[in-house]
């Protein structure tokens, strides 16, 4: 499970000191988000679990050589005391059987420091298989973010663009207008000059008749 900030993690019955809130916040910090780095963590923990289990799995336990030990001592002790009843020869005879004992747990040690050396070997390389998966993530995720930019500076250059034109075009328009009504102003000008020199021209015509 995924401790908290200063606490050690747990796995199990097992302690692991590995502060996975602070690997977590880790991530959080280079753009990843919390959901992304909790499944993150999580897949670390659970390949740290797996190849903890290999490794106890193939090691003995502190009690087991112990209990060996114990064995071995009293098979000794046994030992000693046939010696001490068995002729020389069946004296030989067991000095033989014990360097063949020797040499077999020599082997056997041998064989399980091989086996630790090949699940130490496995464990490095799972890590660093699950590093080069995280970077790719990462650049992925920085790709998409570029791209994402791209579109949005390229969508903010259409709007200005679009905003431009529409500008130009208002512009236009009001020229257009204004332009409209200087035509509609000198007209209307005209037309009160025309009306006044007609009724001017009334008014002296009625002012001769009545002369």
């Amino acid at each position: 499970i995924l401790g908290d900030k200063g606490n050690i993690s747990l796995l199990g019955n097992r302690k692991l000191f590995f502060d996975t809130h602070a690997l977590v916040c880790l991530l959080e910090e280079n753009g990843f988000t919390t959901q992304q780095s909790e499944v993150i963590v999580s897949a670390l923990v659970k390949i740290m679990n797996t190849n903890l289990d290999m490794i106890y799995k193939d090691m003995v336990t502190k009690v087991q050589q112990e209990i060996a030990l114990q064995q071995v001592m009293s098979h000794i002790g046994g030992v000693k005391k046939d010696m001490i009843i068995l002729e020389k020869s069946e004296f030989s005879a067991l000095r033989s059987e014990n360097e063949k004992i020797k040499l077999e747990l020599q082997q056997i040690k041998k064989q399980v420091m091989d086996e630790i050396t090949k699940v130490r070997a496995d464990n490095k390389l799972n890590l660093n298989l699950e590093k080069s998966r995280v970077k790719e993530l990462y650049s992925l995720n920085e790709r998409k973010l570029l791209e994402m930019r791209t579109e949005i500076v390229e969508l903010h250059a259409q709007q200005d663009r679009a905003l431009t034109q529409t500008d130009r075009k208002i512009d236009t328009e009001v020229a257009d207008l204004k332009t409209m009504l200087e035509s509609h102003k000198l007209d209307n000008i005209k037309y009160l000059a025309g009306s006044v020199f007609t009724c001017l021209t009334v008014a002296l015509g009625f002012y001769r008749l009545w002369i």
